[in-house]
C-alpha cells in the first residue's frame, strides 16, 4: 500500500518532519496520473458536446426542409433536446478541466518540493563526505597506531569474555535445559484486538478488511473469546486512546506506510493528507502502557522494516517486506485472525494467512513477515486458549 500525498505531523501535532525525495516523487506521480485522467474525461465530454451540437444542427436543418408541420415541430424539439445535452456535456467538460488544472497546480507544487528535497539530500551527502574526509586527514600515523592497539586489546577482551561465557553455558546445559520465556499466562478474559484503519484519501479498503476479519472470526471455533475495538478512520488520538484505555493484546494497523513512517488520518470529514508518524514515535506509542501488547501487525507497505525496533519492546510483530496489494492484505489478515480464533499458534496462523493469499492466486504471499524476540517460540505461543 503505497503512501499517498499527506501533510507531515508528529504525535504532538507539530509539522516539522521533512519528507525525503522518494516521498515527493511518489506524490508527484500520483498527481500526474490524476491530472491525465481528468484531462481524458474533459476530452470525452468535449467530444460528446460536439456530437450533440452536430445532431442539433442536423435536426434544425431537417425541420427547415420539411413542409409537414408535425415533422417540423418534432425536429425542433429534438434540436432543443440535443442542445441541452450538449450544454450538460460542456459543463461536465469544464468541471473536469478545472480538476485537471487543480491537479496540475498540485503537481507543480510537488515538483518544487521534490527539487528542494533532492537538493537537500545532495547537500547533506556532500557535507557528510567532506566531514569524514576532514576527519581522516586529521589523523596522523601515531593516532592510527593507537587506535589499532586499542582495537586489538578490545578484540582480545571480547574473545576472552566469549570463551568464559561459552564455558558457563556448557556447564549449565549439562545440568538443565534452557527454558524459553513464557508469555504472561492467559487470564480468564477475551483476546482484545485494537484495529486501526487509516485511508485519509479513501484509496484503501480498510473497512472491507475489518469486515472480512470479523466475518471469518465469527465462523471460528472460539469466536466468543475475541473482542475488537474498531477504529476505521484512525487518528493518532485513536492510537493512544486505544492503547491506554482498551489495553489490547494485539494492535492491528491497516493503511499506508514506508520503511520510515506510518500514516494516520486527521480529524477531517473530507479526503485529506494524512498525519505522518515516524517509526520511532509509533513504537513509543504502542508501548506507552503498563501492559504492552503481545503482537503488533502492520498490514501496510514495507512495514517489515519496523519489526526489529518493535521486537525490542514486544514479543511478536508482523509486517510486509515490500509493497502489498490491497486484496492480498485483506486475504492474509482474514485468515490470520480466523486461525488465531481456532486456537492455532502465532506461527501456524501466520503460515495459514500466507497460504490463503497463495491459494487465491495472488502474488504477494511471501511478503507477510513474522519476527519474534529471541526468548519466545511462535510455534507454541497461543493468543486464544479455550477454557479447560
Amino acid at each position: 500500500m503505497s503512501v499517498p500525498g499527506r501533510s507531515l505531523m508528529r504525535l504532538d501535532g507539530s509539522k516539522d518532519v521533512k519528507m525525503n525525495a522518494s516521498y515527493y516523487r511518489s506524490q508527484l506521480e500520483s498527481k500526474l496520473k490524476a491530472r491525465a485522467a481528468a484531462e481524458k474525461k474533459a476530452g470525452e465530454q468535449r467530444s460528446k458536446e460536439a456530437g450533440k451540437r452536430s445532431a442539433a444542427a442536423a435536426a434544425r436543418k431537417a425541420a427547415a426542409r420539411s413542409t409537414n408541420a408535425s415533422t417540423v415541430k418534432s425536429k425542433l424539439r429534438e434540436a432543443e433536446r440535443r442542445e441541452q445535452e450538449a450544454n450538460t456535456a460542456s459543463r461536465d467538460a469544464a468541471g473536469w478541466t478545472t480538476k485537471a488544472a487543480k491537479y496540475s497546480k498540485e503537481a507543480a507544487n510537488l515538483q518544487s518540493k521534490l527539487a528542494k528535497a533532492e537538493e537537500s539530500d545532495r547537500n547533506t551527502a556532500e557535507r557528510k563526505r567532506k566531514r569524514l574526509e576532514s576527519e581522516v586527514n586529521r589523523r596522523d600515523a601515531a593516532e592510527k597506531q593507537r587506535l589499532q592497539q586499542e582495537h586489538a586489546a578490545a578484540a582480545r577482551r571480547v574473545a576472552n569474555e566469549q570463551a568464559e561465557l561459552k564455558e558457563r553455558l556448557t556447564a549449565a546445559e549439562i545440568q538443565m535445559h534452557m527454558v524459553l520465556r513464557e508469555l504472561r499466562p492467559p487470564k480468564p478474559e477475551k483476546l482484545r484486538v485494537l484495529m486501526l484503519g487509516a485511508s485519509s484519501e479513501g484509496d484503501l479498503r480498510v473497512g472491507r478488511e475489518q469486515a472480512r476479519i470479523r466475518s471469518m472470526v465469527e465462523r471460528a471455533l472460539h469466536r466468543d473469546l475475541i473482542t475488537f475495538d474498531l477504529r476505521t478512520a484512525a487518528t493518532v488520538v485513536d492510537l493512544l486512546d486505544g492503547v491506554t484505555r482498551f489495553r489490547p493484546h494485539v494492535i492491528h494497523f491497516s493503511g499506508h506506510s514506508t520503511k520510515d513512517l506510518v500514516v494516520f488520518e486527521r480529524d477531517l470529514d473530507e479526503p485529506h493528507e494524512g498525519a505522518i508518524v515516524t517509526a520511532r514515535a509509533f513504537r513509543r506509542a504502542v508501548t506507552a502502557t503498563d501492559d504492552p501488547p503481545l503482537l503488533v501487525l502492520l498490514n501496510s507497505c514495507s512495514s517489515a522494516a519496523h519489526l526489529d525496533d518493535l521486537i525490542g519492546s514486544i514479543p511478536f510483530a508482523i509486517g510486509m517486506a515490500d509493497e502489498i496489494g490491497d486484496t492480498d492484505a485483506i486475504y492474509y489478515a482474514g485468515q490470520f485472525y480466523a486461525s488465531v480464533a481456532n486456537g492455532q499458534s502465532i506461527l501456524a496462523a501466520h503460515c495459514s494467512g500466507q497460504a490463503a493469499v497463495e491459494l487465491a492466486g495472488l502474488l504477494d504471499h511471501e511478503l507477510p513477515t513474522l519476527a519474534c524476540a529471541p526468548d519466545v517460540d511462535p510455534r507454541t505461543a497461543l493468543l486464544v486458549r479455550p477454557p479447560a
